[in-house]
């Protein structure tokens, strides 16, 4: 609302950094919340379930935000923000505290279940210590692979905005929209898939198809400056960001089940990500003065073939081996 009322820069610019920091949060925090309402065996068919709506959302918020700015005005579609924020917060205040285990919503587990943490005298969990998070090869391998995969994908996008504005002009901003529809259309199979086939594949062949499409998609966009071609290729982004997206929060509770640390493990390796998005537009602005887009897009795509380098080599399969039949309890429990 304060972007539509004053729209002066410091004023977006305060807007943004605000909105940033609630939304940095957001996610992790429904996470959590997921861990602690719903059992372990259907966690991965909760979590897919999640980003599959959250993908719908998007589409859905672009599609009524273009109608709206079409129809009313550019100063209209601000107005959208509130109103969905106050539907989103009547949806989470309709949730019954006492239904959330504030204990497994941190990565906690009963004590029959432990193998991680220590025991208090009255046989309660709790947390390992917070050096877990430098002792556990496999999350450090995972949040350097993240970091690289941010890294490379997040300036795909405004490069490929930029390609359409030189080469279309006037058809800029639909191009772009159809890109990002197109892209979170993709996604949302995307994120169903990994719901119903984390369990019986396994994390790590979906991973690795997520961080293969990544560098592919580089090489495609140097192909071409058709407008179909590169809304075609941007395809690709719902493949990898679908996959990569639904299976972070999995993988974050496999490696971190009953140390406690789930949380603060999920808020770091969202920080590196971060850091990885951050590169990722600073370097690719530079690459893209000196050298032009085609080397730029090459540059980012060799950055994805490091990521999935190191997804193949360091991440082991982190499924564990009592969740080989959690489809059927799924089906049995309702979840």
């Amino acid at each position: 609302m304060a972007v539509a009322w004053w729209p002066s820069f410091s004023v977006v610019m305060t807007a943004q950094t605000v909105m940033a920091v609630a939304g940095a949060g957001f996610g992790l925090a429904i996470a959590a919340m997921t861990l602690g309402l719903c059992p372990p065996h259907a966690l991965a068919w909760r979590l897919g379930r999640n980003a599959a709506w959250d993908h719908a959302g998007n589409v859905t918020i672009a599609l009524v935000a273009g109608a709206v700015g079409f129809w009313l005005s550019q100063r209209a579609v601000f107005f959208l923000v509130p109103v969905c924020a106050i539907i989103a917060a009547m949806a989470v205040l309709s949730i019954p505290a006492d239904t959330i285990d504030h204990a497994r919503a941190r990565g906690l587990e009963p004590s029959n279940e432990r193998k991680n943490g220590t025991m208090q005298a009255d046989d309660t969990p709790t947390p390992s210590g917070l050096q877990v998070l430098l002792t556990c090869r496999p999350l450090l391998v995972f949040a350097c692979c993240a970091a690289l995969f941010h890294f490379a994908n997040v300036a795909m996008l405004p490069l490929v905005g930029q390609k359409l504005a030189l080469a279309h002009q006037g058809q800029e901003t639909a191009l772009m929209s159809a890109c990002v529809i197109a892209a979170q259309a993709v996604m949302l199979p995307m994120a169903l898939l990994v719901g119903t086939r984390a369990e019986p594949w396994g994390r790590k062949p979906l991973f690795l198809v997520a961080c293969a499409v990544l560098p592919l998609r580089g090489v495609l966009f140097t192909l071409s400056d058709d407008r179909l071609w590169l809304v075609a290729v941007q395809l690709l982004d719902g493949v990898g960001n679908g996959l990569f997206g639904a299976l972070t929060p999995l993988v974050l509770n496999d490696l971190m089940r009953g140390t406690g640390r789930y949380n603060i493990a999920a808020g770091a390796v969202a920080t590196l990500q971060g850091i990885g998005a951050a590169l990722s537009h600073g370097v690719a602005g530079f690459v893209v003065v000196t050298a032009g887009y085609d080397v730029v897009f090459l540059t980012l795509a060799a950055i994805a073939c490091a990521a999935f380098t190191v997804c193949l080599v360091g991440i082991p399969e982190t499924r564990r081996r009592d969740s080989s039949n959690a489809q059927l309890r799924v089906r049995a429990t309702g979840w």
